[in-house]
Order: structure tokens, then C-alpha cells, then sequence
């Protein structure tokens, strides 16, 4: 793996993306996105996580995160919620009822774990999360204004404070799902 591609600075905001496998479109169900949050809000209690801005997309995820008091390092702590979030989607979507797909995303999960040597089983999410160090401010505004877009450009919402899963409305001076730590 390139240099390029990890965190280097333990003091840094990071910008990282990770996707569903085959660009899968889990999360057009709130029970999956709920999932997430929670896990989101886990990582920020628990361990030390700082997210600065969010946005969860039907089979992608943006974050500008950093590091708190923890001896913890944001890569552990991504690893573990992604590890967790694995487990517990799969989980979900295998045993949800009303849950249409599940054969279908069950086999491409058991197929995507079958060709990586990193998992028991399954797959969920692809292998990276791409960090990119936000090192002024011009940056930090365009990576959370593309966050913040996001849902707009695909079209779910007209406006992006409207979308529920995004920071989108903290920035807007609202109250989100999560609790952020605005960066301006």
C-alpha cells in the first residue's frame, strides 16, 4: 500500500471514504444507516473519536474525522467500527424478514470473504479507507462542502441540510444525528 494512503499525523483531520463492496446500495434502508449512526456515536463516546463532518450515502461513507484523548489511533479506530459495522449488517440483513435482497447481498458478502485472506467469511466493506490529511483550511471547506453535497448531487434532496444522514444540518446551525465537532 502507498505511503499516501495512510495516517501519518496522530494530531491530523483526516478525510476518508470507505465503500460496500461491488458499490452495493445497503443503505437505502434506515434500519442500516441507524446502524452506522450508533456505531458512530459508540466511537465518539468510547474511544475517542472526533467527527468533524459525515455523510452516509446508499453504498458509501464520508468522514473528516480526528483523533482525542485516546491512545487509541484512528487507524485502530476505524478498523474496529468497521470490523463491528461488518458483523453487525451482515447479521441484520440476513435475519431481517422484510429484507428483499438478502439472498442476493448474502452471496456476494460470503463470495467477496471467500477471495480475501483478511476475513473468516464474509466481506462487507472494501479493504481501504484512503485517509487524506486536511492540512488547511481551504481543504477542510471543500472536502466538507463535497460532503455536504453529496446527497444533493445524487438527488435525494434538493438542499442538503435536509438530509437526515449528514452534518449537513449542524453546519446549517441545527441539530443532527451525531454529535460533531464543528470546524468552523
Amino acid at each position: 500500500m502507498s505511503r499516501k494512503y495512510k495516517f501519518h499525523n496522530p494530531q491530523g483531520v483526516y478525510f476518508v471514504s470507505f465503500a460496500v463492496i461491488h458499490w452495493m446500495d445497503v443503505f437505502t434502508r434506515r434500519i442500516y444507516k441507524d446502524i452506522l449512526i450508533e456505531s458512530l456515536q459508540y466511537c465518539i463516546d468510547k474511544k475517542g473519536l472526533i467527527v468533524h463532518a459525515y455523510v452516509i450515502m446508499t453504498n458509501h461513507v464520508h468522514l473528516i474525522i480526528s483523533q482525542g484523548k485516546t491512545e487509541q489511533g484512528l487507524p485502530f479506530i476505524l478498523g474496529d467500527f468497521k470490523k463491528f459495522t461488518s458483523r453487525k449488517l451482515i447479521h441484520n440483513i440476513e435475519f431481517n424478514p422484510r429484507e428483499s435482497r438478502r439472498e442476493w447481498m448474502m452471496r456476494a458478502f460470503r463470495s467477496a470473504g471467500a477471495l480475501n485472506p483478511n476475513n473468516k467469511e464474509f466481506q462487507f466493506w472494501q479493504q481501504h479507507n484512503q485517509p487524506i490529511e486536511l492540512t488547511s483550511n481551504l481543504m477542510i471547506e471543500q472536502k466538507v462542502e463535497y460532503i455536504h453535497l453529496n446527497p444533493v448531487e445524487a438527488g435525494i434532496v434538493f438542499n442538503a441540510e435536509d438530509y437526515l444522514y449528514s452534518s449537513a444540518e449542524d453546519y446549517a446551525g441545527g441539530k443532527g444525528l451525531l454529535k460533531i465537532e464543528l470546524l468552523w
